[in-house]
């Protein structure tokens, strides 16, 4: 029995475009004035001190740790410090309505079947909570945050880590087993699976379940059933 429900966001609740081709590139344009005039704030400058931690630069200038960070949104990583800042710099931009965050279609109306039946919904992404709650306050269906119970990030643990989704699944309080995971990425749910969830591939692309997938695969929300989340229909 499925009792709570953990999403991935891009690929799964939204299309990978929206963040390569919109929020990427507004950060990185916006990223050193940004860091230049907000440097004192006590937040920023605990972020820029945990980028230049990780990069390993002890005594870097601001502008050493600004190259860095704009090298990082270029190579997409994963960094827990670089999301925190990408987030404050995107609340700006959807502030000021500049964009509005991509859902899929089908996705609001699935999200408030699994919650009207009971069901506790979460985000596990490797974008920042604060990130996570701007997208889903403003995506083009409206504001989708009252329909989820909590947010993880990557200071829980990295995505494709077993001992991530264990911790997820204490700070629920719901057994791992009643904890269905959707992601389009297999390595993710391998993690995922390792540490007792079931599982879910969004292959969003039409064809693209592939038949060699140990994982149940769906091409959208559509595909699982809102009586019986953690069974794709047939």
């Amino acid at each position: 029995m499925i009792n709570a429900i953990l999403t991935d966001i891009e690929g799964t609740t939204s299309s990978i475009s929206f963040v390569k081709d919109v929020l990427f590139p507004y950060a990185r344009k916006r990223l050193p004035a940004f860091v230049e005039t907000h440097a004192d704030e006590p937040d920023v400058q605990h972020w820029l001190h945990e980028a230049a931690k990780e990069a390993g630069l002890v005594s870097a200038t601001r502008q050493e740790i600004i190259g860095r960070l704009i090298g990082w949104i270029d190579a997409d990583r994963k960094s827990t410090a670089l999301k925190a800042l990408q987030g404050m710099i995107w609340e700006a931009g959807y502030t000021d309505g500049e964009y509005r965050a991509h859902v899929y279609p089908e996705v609001p109306a699935r999200l408030r079947a699994w919650r009207d039946a009971g069901r506790r919904l979460y985000v596990y992404s490797s974008g920042s909570v604060a990130a996570q709650k701007l997208l889903f306050s403003h995506t083009d269906a409206g504001d989708l945050t009252p329909l989820f119970t909590g947010y993880f990030d990557t200071e829980t643990g990295a995505k494709r880590d077993a001992r991530s989704y264990q911790r997820i699944a204490e700070a629920i309080g719901v057994p791992a087993s009643e904890i269905l995971f959707l992601s389009d990425i297999v390595e993710e749910l391998d993690a995922a699976r390792t540490a007792g969830m079931q599982t879910m591939l969004l292959a969003r692309a039409p064809g693209h379940c592939p038949e060699s997938s140990t994982h149940r695969c769906v091409a959208d929300f559509d595909a699982i059933a809102p009586d019986e989340a953690g069974t794709a229909r047939r």
